[in-house]
């Protein structure tokens, strides 16, 4: 069972990894890079990176990782006297919480809200001035749980080596 740990802490530790980066980007300089464009570009923008980015291998990462990560700490509480359990448990636990559950309760709807409104319309000006601080602001999130999970996930892989 170890090595299946191990195997499913490695891939875990990298996709998180590849998930924070992916979030740091959009709340370090992207979203004030698609504010600063002249309106409505920016939200046009977001628009169709919203469209690209669920064709592309994000979603395949974004969806393993979370299934990885709660499937680890399903086998820390199986096997707690694993070696790192306590580590690969909080760094899963959080991971899923602070990147999926944020996601799927904060950032998408507000993706699926930005779709429906038309960026040149009458409420195209008012939906990108809320979703850019409601959505920028649960990325915020994302990228501290993202990156707090890494460091306690390379945490339990550095106790178990």
């Amino acid at each position: 069972m170890e090595i299946i740990i191990d195997g499913m802490l490695w891939f875990t530790a990298i996709s998180v990894g590849i998930m924070a980066g992916v979030y740091f980007t959009f709340s370090v300089f992207v979203m004030k890079s698609l504010d600063e464009i002249e309106a409505p570009a920016g939200m046009l923008a977001m628009q169709s990176i919203n469209r690209i980015i669920v064709k592309s291998l994000f979603l395949p990462i974004f969806f393993a990782s979370s299934l990885a990560s709660a499937a680890l700490v399903v086998l820390m509480l199986i096997y707690p006297s694993s070696s790192g359990a306590t580590w690969v448990m909080m760094g899963s636990g959080l991971y899923f919480v602070g990147m999926f559950i944020v996601t799927v309760t904060g950032n998408v709807p507000l993706n699926n809200q930005l779709e429906a409104t038309d960026a040149k319309g009458p409420g195209g000006a008012e939906m990108w001035a809320l979703y850019l601080r409601k959505w920028t602001l649960w990325n915020h999130i994302r990228t501290i749980a993202c990156t707090a999970a890494l460091a306690m996930l390379i945490l339990a892989l550095s106790v178990r080596t």
